[in-house]
């Protein structure tokens, strides 16, 4: 599978450029998600999966 070449930086990271940011990238069907202190580590899903995971986050009803 290919990796993303554009990856956008969280916004909850903050302004600087430390290695502590959650970033996002998306092809036509997946969304990638990795932490920039180790970007080689990449977890991929799609849109429904991660909405649900993040309502739930949400709710509190994980």
């Amino acid at each position: 599978m290919a990796t993303p070449d554009h990856w956008q930086k969280s916004s909850y990271s903050g302004p600087d450029d430390g290695n502590d940011c959650l970033e996002l990238a998306s092809t036509s069907a997946t969304l990638h998600l990795r932490e920039s202190d180790t970007p080689t580590t990449v977890l991929t899903t799609t849109p429904a999966p991660l909405a649900h995971l993040l309502d739930a986050i949400r709710t509190r009803t994980l």
